[in-house]
């Protein structure tokens, strides 16, 4: 299966799975949008949806906003992550948009991406959210789920080459619906640490969860107190495991006497090869 047509069967099953395919952050006006965005760097949209009427209420509007310091806005916006930096960026931000903009949150990629704290993602979501811009911004969840799947090449490393990937095999009217679906489905079944593979209805299409069922099945038949591993190449217990770089630059357990991976604990049956997972880099 090509990734165009991966990506077209992925988005089918991720739409009958999720009715609204929109943003979790709570919002009314372009301006709330750009704040809670801001915000949500490296943070939950939970959290900065319980922060943010506080604060909308201390600074209903972009010029109330821009009348504060950072010293002010810190009390609000305490809980969530690096308070001290969004502080700053959401006075400087709020300035400039009340001295360069006239007071209107702007609605192109290019001048959003001249107010401090914005990057390309966050312009993005603001463009494409708020005033209906075509965007495919690449997130974490994003980055995660196009790997794993398969709709983006082994090389895509960065977010900047799974959103290029991205824009060539997923219709340009489509690309809204497909960050907020790829976004959910990473949020909720195919998260970072335990990804919900039983209850995902891409299962079928997905590289990742093909590459699971490649690993070895548990074995049952282990001596745990023959030692913390087992090397079923060379039916060999050890306790001190060698590691070897296997071809995808991925760490694994392997046996100091033959080096092979085959290597399961003893004391569950699991084998210890991991498969390949994605993470954005910094």
């Amino acid at each position: 299966m090509g990734r165009t047509q991966r990506a077209a069967v992925v988005l089918d099953a991720l739409r009958d799975r999720i009715d609204t395919p929109t943003t979790e952050l709570e919002y009314d006006t372009p301006y709330q949008l750009l704040v809670a965005v801001i915000l949500s760097a490296q943070c939950t949209d939970e959290r900065v949806n319980k922060a943010t009427p506080a604060f909308f209420e201390a600074y209903p509007t972009v010029e109330d906003l821009a009348e504060a310091t950072p010293d002010d806005i810190y009390p609000y916006i305490q809980s969530i992550t690096f308070p001290n930096n969004k502080a700053g960026y959401l006075a400087k931000t709020a300035r400039r948009i009340v001295e360069a903009y006239d007071g209107t949150v702007p609605s192109s990629l290019q001048e959003l991406q001249t107010l401090t704290g914005v990057g390309r993602k966050t312009a993005q979501v603001v463009a494409n959210v708020a005033f209906g811009v075509d965007a495919l911004p690449v997130d974490t969840h994003v980055f995660r789920v196009a790997n794993r799947i398969g709709l983006v090449k082994e090389s895509a490393d960065t977010p900047e080459k799974v959103e290029q990937q991205l824009r060539r095999v997923i219709p340009r009217d489509e690309w809204s619906d497909a960050h907020h679906l790829l976004i959910l489905h990473g949020r909720y079944t195919c998260t970072a640490r335990s990804p919900d593979c039983a209850d995902c209805p891409l299962s079928d299409v997905c590289k990742h969860y093909a590459r699971l069922q490649q690993l070895p099945a548990a074995r049952t038949d282990l001596d745990a107190s023959a030692g913390t591993y087992y090397c079923s190449t060379s039916d060999h217990y050890f306790d001190e495991p060698d590691t070897h770089v296997d071809r995808h630059d991925i760490e694994q357990v392997a046996c100091p006497s033959c080096g092979s991976m085959q290597v399961f604990r003893t004391r569950d049956g699991t084998p210890t090869k991991q498969v390949k997972d994605y993470r954005v880099n910094g």
